[in-house]
């Protein structure tokens, strides 16, 4: 077994440095090198499915196919024996024994409780995906998620979350040149963590869709995987479009704008926890450039917020699109989203629009929206519970008077449109019944679920949400 980096970050330049030295001296295969438990198979193919719909570049995203609301689709990951080996072996070795933890159920994680920190992404290995009897060749597959993955994991759940990359073995199989599914590099195949009512991460999406805001599109799948002992049903899971692929293609003008997915300390904005590794580059990668994360920083904390706001807002206007900032802020809060900013140190991107040089929020990862959450719950509509000087984004646009204001609209109107209670929950009873046959059918082991019974259960639990954040938002309003 080939031995793990540890949290090194300040030496993966030189790591990478001495991979290419090993590939460019010893002759080895890349894949080989940087993905040491990888098996290739089949190099010389030929890919008869492929067609320009449904494999090409050069096909626009078919949303409507891949992302439809009226179905649930069925999507089979074909993986030899070796390589499925190969993941849950790195597996182990990231987060420990299958099934390790001591208290049996989610969350329970290695040592007795905590979380392991890990400072790399499982492996990708190739694997065939089947979908309307049409194959998709080598497609990269990792397993994906942070304390959900290692959660499931260490609970003994195999029905973990998917990352599909379709061009990620390219280099070795030629064949895949620039393939694509519909139009899409990337899918995620979400397992709706926790969520005994699958719906959260979809309808959390289209609540902010609905607003106006730039955001994944979702769909619900059955996931097939056949390891070679015939296909098993993973679940019903939760597709979503991947961020730095077609979100910011086809919802901004451009998407050669910096795309940043920060995490960890600097994430909070807070004062002087500006770090270059806390803001991972999605897009212009090879550019060590972080000026409008810095410029950000910056601004926010200017003393000009206190001593000229008008100013202060000026300058944060300019490069902060605090508009659509806001508006997220009302759906957010009114939808109670807890796993992201003003809680937790994750779970969301700004890019940098190149319409406008500003850089915008975009929502990511809502599996555990719809509820009052852990880490001291949802913050409440004043943010009377959240800390100015640990969440300044927040903190600080909400005493200024002018930006309140603008808050407290986006509250009202969200109020009355995106999260409206009886729409909200017309579109839980449209999906609840179209996913019903598909999550009541998972097996222990591959389920959130103790029982059917706790679905319906689950779905009654999000329509008295919706009524309790109306009234909530009401009482805040007046």
């Amino acid at each position: 077994m080939y031995p793990r980096l540890t949290n090194y970050k300040n030496m993966k330049l030189q790591i990478f440095t001495l991979f290419l030295a090993l590939i460019i001296f010893t002759g080895c295969d890349e894949t080989a090198i940087l993905n040491p438990t990888a098996t290739l198979t089949d190099l010389d193919f030929e890919p008869d499915d492929w067609t320009s719909a449904t494999h090409s570049k050069s096909a626009d995203p078919d949303f409507d196919e891949v992302f439809d609301n009226s179905a649930v689709k069925r999507i089979d990951i074909v993986i030899s024996d070796e390589n499925w080996q190969a993941m849950l072996d790195d597996m182990t070795q990231l987060y420990g024994s299958f099934g390790s933890s001591n208290s049996g159920r989610p969350g329970g994680g290695a040592g007795g409780g905590g979380l392991v920190e890990v400072s790399e992404d499982p492996i990708f290995v190739p694997a065939d995906i089947f979908y309307n009897d049409i194959q998709w060749y080598k497609v990269g597959v990792r397993f994906k998620g942070n304390s959900s993955l290692q959660s499931s994991w260490s609970s003994g759940i195999l029905k973990l979350s998917f990352k599909l990359d379709f061009d990620e073995f390219e280099d070795d199989y030629p064949q895949i040149d620039n393939q694509r599914f519909y139009g899409f590099k990337k899918l995620s195949l979400k397992n709706n963590y926790l969520d005994q009512s699958f719906l959260r991460e979809k309808v959390t999406a289209e609540i902010f869709k609905d607003a106006g805001l730039a955001v994944s599109h979702t769909a619900f799948y059955e996931v097939y995987v056949n390891n070679g002992e015939g296909p098993e049903y993973f679940g019903l899971y939760t597709m979503v479009e991947e961020v730095d692929d077609t979100v910011i293609e086809t919802q901004f003008s451009s998407d050669e704008g910096n795309l940043y997915k920060p995490e960890d300390t600097g994430a909070t904005f807070a004062n002087g926890t500006f770090n270059e590794s806390d803001f991972t580059k999605k897009t212009n990668e090879g550019e060590a450039d972080w000026t409008d994360i810095k410029n950000l920083f910056t601004v926010l904390h200017d003393q000009t917020r206190l001593t000229n706001p008008e100013l202060w807002r000026t300058s944060l206007d300019a490069i902060f699109d605090t508009e659509v900032f806001l508006e997220y802020l009302a759906v957010n809060t009114i939808a109670q989203n807890w796993d992201t900013y003003g809680r937790m140190t994750h779970n969301y991107f700004l890019y940098n629009n190149p319409d406008n040089g500003k850089l915008t929020w975009i929502p990511w990862d809502n599996n555990e929206a719809l509820q009052e959450g852990n880490m001291g719950g949802s913050p409440n509509l004043n943010f009377s519970d959240v800390s100015s000087s640990s969440w300044p984004l927040i903190g600080y646009l909400y005493a200024d008077d002018v930006y309140k204001a603008k808050y407290d609209t986006y509250v009202r109107e969200t109020r009355e449109g995106a999260f409206e209670p009886l729409s909200i929950q017309a579109k839980y009873s449209e999906y609840a019944t179209l996913v019903m046959p598909y999550a009541t059918a998972e097996q222990s082991g591959y389920s959130f679920l103790s029982y059917s019974g706790q679905f319906q259960s689950a779905i009654s639990t999000l329509n008295n949400h919706a009524n309790s954040r109306a009234s909530a938002v009401d009482n805040y309003l007046n």
